[in-house]
């Protein structure tokens, strides 16, 4: 069989080549006012969390074996400080949230009563849409970060709140999906007399260039990047799960499967489905903007080299395949 992809990377890729080709023309688009999302999806062990930069330890890691997440940031930060210095009017401000959805419960990372009142049965969190359809998270803490090292830092204090168990197939198998998010908010002030100058003959020039301090134009610009390392799809019987191990397996594995539905309703070239499922799972209604919504969507299928895991990577390959015809509707975010 053969599968169609955008790019297809070799197990001994480094990982700036991974960002370069994917990930790096996404920050240009976040920066122009699009919102983004890199997926990241594969069965248990096969390398998302390592792929994405989400891990635990994250300021132990060398710099070569970085993820997506930290090199994006600091990216991220070089291109707004260089704009900043070329444009003293342009403001720009950097808001980090972390979620977890763990056994179809939201709990927001970066808030640490969070998860106690979600054990008294009072979450304060919730999924709604504005008045342009688009979807966002009510009651999540947003945190101001004016700095790369201070946005990492976010996220590794986030980290460490995630849920990881072990499992026979991975020791420290995500056991929630997490979605992290940076929002930019940029203020750009342009003067709108600047183009009209050239035409006006010089006597009215000077005239001109006193009015044209008091015109110009404010236009602030919202744009979201969502990084999203989805829990690793298993099968009970391989990972020996039993108990509360086992209960996050069926609620991670129900997530994905909606997600699966999702994506091939979307993705139908027929369309012969009109009705998109987004509603099954708390997964699909969070990411529902980035599936055949209003953002640029970067997937990453992670599959494991070994032959022991062949059915489990022929359903990643077959579910990325589909996951490509998805056509979003983008549009800068104003």
């Amino acid at each position: 069989r053969s599968f169609t992809f955008d790019y297809v990377f070799p197990s001994e890729t480094e990982q700036e080549e991974v960002f370069q080709d994917c990930a790096s023309p996404l920050i240009d688009k976040l920066i122009e006012g699009y919102n983004v999302t890199i997926l990241a999806y594969g069965q248990t062990g096969s390398g998302k969390t390592y792929s994405m930069g989400t891990a635990l330890d994250g300021s132990n890691i060398p710099p070569e074996h970085q993820g997506i997440v930290p090199r994006a940031i600091q990216m991220l930060f070089t291109d707004l400080n260089e704009r900043k210095e070329k444009n003293p009017s342009y403001q720009f401000d950097v808001y980090v949230s972390f979620l977890e959805l763990y056994n179809e419960d939201l709990i927001d990372l970066l808030n640490p009563q969070s998860r106690e009142n979600n054990k008294k049965g009072k979450s304060e969190l919730m999924i709604r849409e504005d008045a342009n359809g688009q979807i966002y998270w009510a009651g999540v803490k947003e945190v101001l970060v004016s700095s790369p090292d201070e946005l990492l830092g976010q996220l590794q204090k986030g980290s460490l709140c995630r849920t990881v168990a072990s499992t026979d197939m991975n020791m420290v198998s995500s056991r929630s999906h997490a979605i992290f998010s940076v929002i930019l908010k940029q203020t750009k002030i342009e003067n709108l007399d600047d183009n009209k100058e050239n035409d006006v003959p010089p006597v009215e020039a000077t005239i001109s260039k006193r009015k044209s301090k008091q015109k110009s134009l404010t236009s602030k610009v919202t744009s979201k990047f969502h990084f999203v390392d989805l829990a690793g799809s298993e099968r009970l019987k391989r990972t020996n799960a039993v108990g509360d191990r086992a209960k996050e397996g069926i609620a991670i594995n129900g997530g994905l499967l909606a997600l699966g539905n999702v994506i091939s309703a979307l993705g139908d070239e027929s369309r012969k489905v009109t009705h998109i499922p987004y509603r099954d799972s708390k997964l699909t209604r969070l990411l529902q903007d980035s599936l055949g919504g209003n953002s640029q969507t970067l997937m990453l299928a992670c599959v494991s080299p070994a032959d022991s895991n062949f059915m489990e990577t022929l359903n990643t390959l077959k579910y990325a395949n589909r996951a490509r015809n998805i056509k979003n509707k983008v549009s800068v975010n104003e």
